[in-house]
């Protein structure tokens, strides 16, 4: 069955990603045509970045990439639930992503965002990123403004819309894992 991580992108203390990755988890994980996993980056704490050989080489010296590696490799695709920090994304999520290469590659990504515009500046960037690493990123992506889809700015209340959006991006992201499959076997064959 196509594995999809669930990467929740801050490890700030008092994060609003955590809300908003718990709810995402549990609503997919009703679904019957796909399994989930909840990958939180506190469970998985990387320095900045210290391989001494890029990431495409796939040669990892340390254990804590090794670990990174293993747990990124095992999924078919992604969801990225980020936060919208300075128009662009959170360092810790930038940074677990640059550790890897080929663990990435031939596999789909959508995308959670939230911050004052819904952090799609957020999701700007990493679709950049995500096309540098041979990933698919979706167009159906779940948008959060704090305004709307927050009470107070600190407790999340996912709307109508947001379902909606969530289902669409999850349907994208399983239906191009799938379609992406032929691309990870021949990639792990030649390995």
């Amino acid at each position: 069955m196509t594995r999809i991580g669930i990467i929740l992108g801050s490890t700030r203390p008092h994060r609003n990603g955590e809300q908003v990755a718990r709810w995402l988890f549990e609503t997919a994980s009703r679904r019957t045509d796909a399994t989930f996993e909840l990958v939180d980056l506190r469970d998985h704490p990387l320095p900045l970045l210290d391989e001494p050989l890029p990431p495409s080489l796939g040669r990892y010296e340390n254990e804590h990439t090794r670990r990174w590696a293993e747990k990124i490799g095992s999924f078919d695709g992604f969801v990225i639930v980020t936060p919208e920090y300075n128009h662009s994304t959170s360092a810790v999520l930038k940074n677990a992503i640059d550790y890897l290469y080929a663990e990435w590659n031939n596999k789909a990504v959508g995308f959670a965002s939230y911050g004052s515009a819904g952090g799609v500046r957020a999701v700007e960037h990493l679709r950049l990123v995500a096309g540098e690493l041979q990933m698919a990123d979706v167009r159906a992506q779940v948008i959060l403004p704090f305004a709307t889809a927050f009470e107070n700015r600190r407790t999340f209340k996912p709307d109508d819309f947001a379902r909606r959006s969530l289902d669409a991006m999850l349907d994208q992201v399983i239906a191009w894992s799938e379609a992406l499959a032929p691309l990870r076997k021949k990639a792990s064959a030649a390995a």
